[in-house]
């Protein structure tokens, strides 16, 4: 069967290939001309292909990525060819009898009418690209503020300086009448007179000496930070004055011993809590004896040394001068003020006899150099309680009580400074048993060890023991 079927096959090919051949032969036939035109085809086809041989040795042959870019072409014609295909499948959702209340003219109308143009918009610059001034307010706001920090720093220091030199061209007669050197630089082997020390913007000292019963007297002008800008600023919420502080250092054995204070009351606790002087001696004691304002606090420790010191004259200038004269601190036992708790010694604190005068120059801040001419009365107040002081002569009870109190000081503070030795001797002990038990945790020989540890237990139970005293008794 299958030879039948490829012979059949065979056959049916002949047949085809036959009659195509009598076609053409009977189309040969009938043109006249037909000898001719397969020459002239013969000729055209070999001037073709000479010519495609000499173009392509003429023209460079194309790199692939024409070959490429003349496919992505075909490509996209193709596409193109395929959307319109497929808008024409969509074509009937368009038809006016598909849908109801379709409005063709106003969708064509939507369609031919352009879309609008957006608005054009301008863009805002940024301030810190812009060359203008108003980009460096910053600087010139820190110049502008450095520039009167500046200048206050000048006008503040040069007020000071003539506030300083007002009250030394003031008082410099009423000095050189009570010592024989006034203002010593200390600095120049020949003695000087008439040198203010200025120790800073704001801070001048005066140093007097040359006087019976009297080292020496320190003048100490505090005067209002005013080249400090800030500190200006503050002064307005927190009001200042200035002061003048007068401490005169008495010669030893010069003053008999008693402790004494009269201060503003806001400045007397304070005085109280931190001078050690007047936390140890003194006790707060009541005005009404006293002619004197109900704005002072008294502190006292022998009331016949401040009767003495507040005679009539002492009380008529208390009462005149009630918001200038800030305290009068008078003590044999002055030291300063007290000690913090980590800075504890063992030794007494030297002591020394002296007179403080504070006083507060009136203005609130707003001195003038005319007010330091009205200050020379409190000067002289200070040399008159430096003579009383100087010549007071307690009797033999206050003399007594005096010399009990000092004993009874000197009495803490030997046991306070025995309590603080005995803390430090405990905490050295306990130190010292810290490193003994590191040295034994970190031994490697356990024999070592526990010897270590054995002569630790040895030296412990021995602690421990009554102490035991051998007596010899002779015989009879």
């Amino acid at each position: 069967m299958k030879t039948l079927s490829l012979i059949l096959i065979a056959l049916g090919c002949l047949f085809i290939s036959y009659a195509w051949s009598k076609k053409q032969d009977a189309f040969v036939e009938d043109n006249d001309f037909a000898e001719f035109e397969e020459f002239e085809d013969e000729e055209d086809g070999k001037i073709v292909e000479e010519e495609s041989i000499e173009e392509e040795k003429q023209e460079p042959r194309k790199p692939a990525a024409a070959y490429d870019q003349e496919e992505s072409f075909d490509e996209d014609e193709e596409d193109d060819e395929e959307e319109a295909v497929g808008d024409d499948e969509f074509e009937h959702l368009h038809d006016e009898e598909e849908f109801e209340n379709f409005d063709k003219d106003k969708d064509s109308s939507k369609s031919k009418t352009p879309d609008k143009l957006p608005d054009l918009q301008i863009a805002k610059v940024p301030l810190h690209l812009r060359t203008s001034w108003d980009s460096f307010y910053l600087e010139m706001l820190m110049i502008a503020g450095l520039t009167v920090y500046f200048l206050n720093f000048l006008a503040g220091k040069t007020k000071n300086c003539k506030l300083a030199t007002a009250w030394l061209t003031a008082h410099k007669e009423l000095l050189e009448t009570q010592f024989s050197i006034v203002g010593d630089d200390g600095i120049a082997k020949e003695v000087s007179s008439g040198t203010l020390i200025k120790e800073s913007e704001n801070v001048y000292a005066l140093w007097c000496s040359g006087r019976s019963c009297v080292e020496g007297m320190l003048v100490e002008l505090k005067l209002l930070k005013r080249q400090d800008l800030i500190n200006l600023l503050l002064r307005v919420f927190k009001p200042a004055s200035d002061q003048v502080i007068v401490k005169v250092d008495l010669s030893n054995d010069k003053m008999e011993n008693f402790v004494f204070c009269v201060a503003q009351k806001r400045s007397a606790a304070k005085l109280h809590k931190e001078m050690n002087d007047l936390s140890q001696f003194t006790e707060k004691k009541s005005t009404e004896k006293y002619d004197i304002p109900s704005s002072y606090q008294l502190l006292s420790e022998i009331g016949e040394g401040t009767a003495a010191v507040l005679d009539k004259k002492v009380c008529q200038m208390l009462t005149k001068y009630e918001g200038v004269i800030e305290y009068i601190h008078v003590s044999d036992q002055y030291s300063g003020p007290k000690l913090q708790e980590d800075n504890q010694t063992t030794k007494m604190p030297e002591t020394k006899p002296c007179l403080i005068f504070c006083f507060t120059i009136p203005g609130k801040g707003k001195t003038r150099t005319s007010d330091m001419e009205n200050l020379k009365p409190l000067m002289q107040l200070v040399f008159y309680c430096t003579d009383k002081v100087t010549r007071l002569q307690l009797s033999k009870e206050a003399r007594f009580k005096a010399e009990k109190n000092r004993q009874k000081a000197e009495e803490l503070f030997l046991k306070a400074a025995h309590t603080q030795r005995q803390e430090q001797a405990q905490q050295r002990r306990e130190e010292r048993k810290r490193a003994e038990k590191e040295k034994l945790m970190a031994e490697e020989d356990p024999e070592r060890a526990r010897k270590l540890e054995d002569r630790e237990s040895r030296r412990e139970s021995k602690k421990k023991q009554p102490k035991m005293k051998m007596m010899k008794i002779k015989a009879m």
